[in-house]
């Protein structure tokens, strides 16, 4: 049982949609990669939900590149170090270090070969292969090896990009020039300089039937170069030396965008539709047609700078990511409307909490913010903004959809998650800051703690009225918590006491509990009995309720310290500063909790016995504060230690810095790195997964995971063709068998398609039950991306119908996947119930008419309908 307990694994990262880097859209067009810090995150902009690829980098990742085929992603870090992965099965193949940092990566169209700017030269390499779902062809994976490589910029790569046929490309860089290059050798050709710019290049693409090339600059001056005579012998505007006299590169056009200023940023062109995509700084984006620069859609979306910009396959949407702001937008700009706007919070989150059932988990920031995610989807469901101020707690009611928030601007909220507003808020006679909230189980009292004043605040929900301020506390109040059974109210201070207040009874008496140490949080047992306590010199003591005494205490100094700064002298078990924990949260069962602080560390420890169960590294992102165990000497210099590059600053700062002592750019601007940390902790209703409030996002540890690539009794003699071949000879067991062995999706979707529905009991009657589980979970699964919802239910009826009690008398083992069968078979009930609904009248309209109209009607339904 307590392996168990243990085998939370990571399952997805939530709050954070994009920090830097490129994007890029899949081949079909349908989904969009982004980095979030050292991870991708994929999100499916159709089905609209998002998944975490389970790999990261040690850096934060600054170049994406995925192969035509949309098979295989490369990803690199800020140190030049790649993770190659098969982007279907998540699953990735191999790392590498290109040895230095890319500022530019490309595959080409044909998949053979990737261009990688390291620094001021372009790398040629071989790219790995892959198998394709409707091929046979076994995976053939090779190292990387370098083709050859050029070095003819004076300055950092931009840009890269491939001519149709993938024989050219073309090399933007800092120095002011773009240059063609050719794959391999060409007789008669030699490379091209094309120049004329007057700030750094930004992107060169070719054009669609590659008899032009375009060149864009940070000032905002897009070029259009051709191929054509020279006049009287004159010079080409490239300068390689080499030319005939005769023909040459030249410009054609000069254009300019003219954005009062404004910089351009990013760019990317669509060849098929001749659409020229452009980010500024000033936070607008625009359409322009080509080649006569027409301009179709202007639009301002953020106040921040555009970091970067994509377009889909088809040229209908496009994506944009603001770095400073964290945000992601995907726009189609034909009906101009958003397919996607996501951002996370600006600010440090500082709490969150779990909906009732599951589902949704709230976080309040520093930015004044509330979300509501949904953890299914992984996408932010709404944002609450009316707090002027940081907001620092945030809970439910047990009883009803009502959020409580906490806030330093000095006042409690209560909001309508059904209707998604702001029905109550409570005030203090004088001005506080809130710091801490607790709610009664019955929703009747809220009570908040602030670190300004010594006194806990009690009001009502119905009436809004302040109830009592209970006094008895030597220092402010840090924690607060309900007793889940009600009627015991439990505070935590910095005076080194835990009191438990009565607070329906007439004395509202107090009972003190002595620590050593500040209390930095506290947690109440889901049955009331217990309390657990964290404290400044890192000790977790558990208290009996009832009895008013200690029943165990646990050190976890050495348990969570770990990590040190970059700007420590000592390794990271030595660092004091992070040796104790800040948020505590108990398990639904009781029988586990699990704490976490100012450290990469998050300890799971069993309740009973005070083991540690287990601990949770919840990065090793180096681009963060605290990742860090042991002193480098490479950094030690003689006036001490030697800080990291500020990765993240603007480039603007960068650029304009030209004289010694002279700053130009935003004085704001972050100039130190994030440190890790963790600000807040829960455990789902369910049980079945923790959600953790860090520096990076929202990380969610689940025991629920999708099944990847993981074959299942394989042989040689199970291939895709074997498989294909068995049902078309009418073998479905057989065929559906050898599905299941090779785990693919796509192949097993195929085999479920292809059995008729009348071979299905019979099927399902002779199905080994080691096949049970996985064929009830791909079922639930695929009913929400099929349309056949007959076919879906005459499966889940005749798998609970023939394995019912096997499924019973083994419930623990089958819990999971029939939880998933229930929300499938529930989602098609609701998807039903509401279709009818909608169209109620219209049926009442149509059993009205007289007889004759009614069966013309039939007909016409009956041949257009399914």
């Amino acid at each position: 049982m307590l392996d168990m307990k243990s085998e939370f694994k990571f399952s997805n990262l939530l709050g954070t949609v994009y920090c830097k880097g490129n994007l890029i859209f899949t081949p079909d067009g349908n989904s969009l990669l982004s980095p979030v810090g050292n991870r991708v995150s994929v999100f499916n902009l159709v089905q609209n939900s998002s998944y975490t690829l389970p790999f990261s980098h040690r850096r934060n990742i600054s170049r994406l590149a995925l192969n035509p085929a949309g098979t295989l992603l490369l990803s690199v870090d800020g140190d030049g170090r790649a993770v190659l992965t098969h982007l279907p099965r998540r699953l990735a193949l191999d790392r590498f270090s290109f040895k230095a940092p890319l500022s530019a990566l490309a595959f080409s169209p044909s998949g053979r070969y990737f261009a990688a700017g390291v620094g001021r030269l372009v790398e040629i390499w071989h790219a790995p292969s892959a198998p394709s779902p409707t091929s046979d062809n076994g995976l053939e994976f090779a190292p990387f090896i370098r083709h050859r490589a050029h070095a003819a910029h004076h300055d950092t790569v931009e840009r890269l990009e491939w001519s149709s046929d993938s024989r050219f490309f073309l090399s933007s860089s800092k120095d002011l020039t773009a240059r063609m290059w050719s794959l391999s050798s060409q007789e008669g050709f030699t490379p091209i300089t094309l120049g004329g710019h007057k700030e750094a290049l930004i992107g060169a693409w070719f054009s669609g039937d590659q008899e032009a090339i375009y060149t864009a600059s940070r000032d905002g001056a897009l070029f259009r170069w051709i191929y054509a005579p020279l006049k009287d012998g004159a010079v080409p505007e490239y300068d390689d030396g080499k030319h005939d006299g005769r023909m040459g590169w030249k410009i054609a056009r000069r254009h300019y965008f003219s954005q009062n200023n404004a910089k351009l940023m990013c760019a990317t062109y669509h060849t098929s539709s001749n659409i020229l995509v452009a980010g500024f700084s000033s936070g607008l984006f625009g359409l322009y047609e080509l080649p006569d620069f027409n301009t179709i859609h202007t639009l301002s979306i953020s106040q921040q700078e555009i970091a970067d910009v994509a377009i889909n396959q088809s040229g209908e949407w496009l994506a944009l990511g603001s770095a400073k702001l964290g945000q992601l937008l995907v726009w189609e700009w034909q009906s101009e409307s958003y397919i996607l706007k996501q951002q996370g919070h600006f600010d440090a989150m500082n709490d969150l909490v779990y909906a009732r059932e599951g589902s949704r988990v709230v976080t309040a920031a520093d930015d004044g913010k509330v979300k509501v995610w949904d953890t299914q989807s992984g996408f932010c469901i709404v944002t609450f903004t009316e707090h002027s101020s940081g907001v620092t707690a945030c809970k439910f009611a047990q009883t009803g959809d009502v959020l409580f928030t906490a806030s330093l601007d000095g006042s409690v909220r209560a909001w309508d998650l059904l209707r998604y507003r702001n029905f109550r808020t409570f005030s203090a006679p004088t001005r506080l800051s809130f710091s801490s909230l607790a709610v009664d189980p019955s929703g009747d009292v809220v009570c908040a703690g602030s670190l300004d004043s010594f006194q806990i605040h009690i009001w009502s929900v119905q009436t809004g009225q302040l109830l009592d301020q209970l006094a008895g506390h030597e220092g402010p109040v840090s924690s607060l918590a309900f007793a889940p059974t009600g009627g015991a109210l439990v505070s935590g201070s910095w005076d080194h006491t835990v009191r438990i207040w009565n607070v329906f009874d007439r004395t509202q008496t107090s009972e003190a509990l002595q620590l050593q140490a500040d209390i930095t949080n506290i947690a109440v047992r889901p049955d009331s009995k217990q309390i657990a306590v964290s404290t400044l010199d890192g000790q977790l003591t558990f208290w009996s309720v009832v009895e008013g005494t200690q029943s165990a205490n646990l050190d976890g100094r050495r348990d969570v310290s770990g990590g040190r700064k970059f700007s420590d002298r000592r390794t990271a078990a030595n660092v004091a500063g992070s040796k104790h924990f800040k948020c505590l949260s108990y398990s639904t069962d009781g029988g586990c909790i699990i704490a976490g602080g100012s450290s990469k560390y998050l300890c799971l420890y069993d309740v009973l016995s005070g083991c540690l169960l287990r601990k949770y590294t919840i990065s090793v992102n180096l681009s963060l504060q605290g990742t860090q165990e042991y002193l480098n000497s490479g950094t030690l210099t003689e006036a001490g230690l030697a800080g990291p590059t500020i990765d993240d600053a603007e480039p603007s700062y960068v650029e304009d810095q030209r004289l010694p002592g002279a700053r130009r750019g935003n004085f704001a601007s972050r100039r130190t790195q994030p440190e890790v940390r963790v600000t807040a902790l829960a455990f789902s209703p369910t049980g079945r997964a923790f959600c953790a409030a860090s520096t990076e996002g929202l990380l969610i540890y689940s025991l629920d995971r999708d099944l990847q690539f993981d074959p299942f009794e394989l042989n040689i003699d199970i291939t895709r063709a074997s498989t294909l071949k068995a049902v078309e000879e009418g073998l479905y067991l057989q065929a559906l068998v050898m599905g299941f062995r090779l785990n693919e999706s796509f192949l097993q979707r195929r085999l479920f398609e292809a059995i008729p529905l009348a071979e299905v009991g019979r099927l399902i009657n002779q199905l080994p039950t080691v096949y049970l589980a996985r064929l009830l979970r791909f079922v639930a699964q695929i009913t929400d991306a099929s349309p056949h919802l007959e076919r879906n239910l005459r499966w889940i009826e005749a798998l609970l119908t023939t394995h019912g009690p096997h499924l019973k008398q083994n419930g623990s083992v089958f819990a999971q996947e029939l939880r998933v069968s229930q929300k499938a078979v529930s989602t098609i009930q609701t998807d039903l119930a509401r279709t009818a609904d909608e169209n109620i009248y219209l049926v009442d309209f149509v059993l009205g008419q007289p007889a004759s109209k009614v069966n013309g009607s039939s007909a016409m339904i009956t041949d257009g309908g399914e």
